[in-house]
């Protein structure tokens, strides 16, 4: 009830003070003052702060908030250990990259595109441990030597 009677002291305030801006020629401004001003009646017309009041003054809903905030530092800090440990997924994805990286960057394939024929032997045994490096760039790297970046 105190709920109801705030928000419409409130929005009967705004009324007034959206009447006095009209006064000034501020016609703009009043009508938006206007709009604020009615929301908080609209609110105890559909029922949402009657709702909002039964929340805020249950424990049963006041533990329910509890649980899920339990539930979200529990699920934030098992993401945070998990990344930090890392572990053998973490070498098992690094390794599996390292294996597919020769055959993701295909210079012949790409060499009659470009119009430069075939490469020499020489040149594609010293791009080749390039493209096989442990960090996570070297593919990157492969494609930008290949187009001569």
């Amino acid at each position: 009830m105190i709920a109801e009677t705030v928000c419409s002291a409130v929005s009967a305030a705004g009324l007034g003070i959206a009447v006095v801006t009209a006064y000034r020629k501020r016609f703009l401004a009043a009508a938006r003052v206007a709009a604020y001003s009615l929301v908080p009646v609209a609110l105890v017309m559909t029922g949402l702060v009657q709702w909002l009041a039964d929340t805020a003054f249950s424990p049963t809903a006041w533990a329910g908030f509890g649980l899920l905030g339990l539930s979200w530092v529990l699920f934030a800090t098992t993401r945070t250990v998990e990344r930090r440990r890392g572990g053998t997924t973490r070498k098992e994805r690094k390794a599996a990259r390292a294996a597919e990286s020769p055959g993701a960057v295909a210079p012949e394939a790409s060499a009659p595109a470009l119009g430069q024929g075939a490469r020499p032997a020489a040149k594609q045994a010293k791009q080749a441990p390039a493209s096989r490096g442990d960090d996570d760039f070297s593919d990157i790297e492969a494609i930008l030597k290949k187009h001569g970046i």
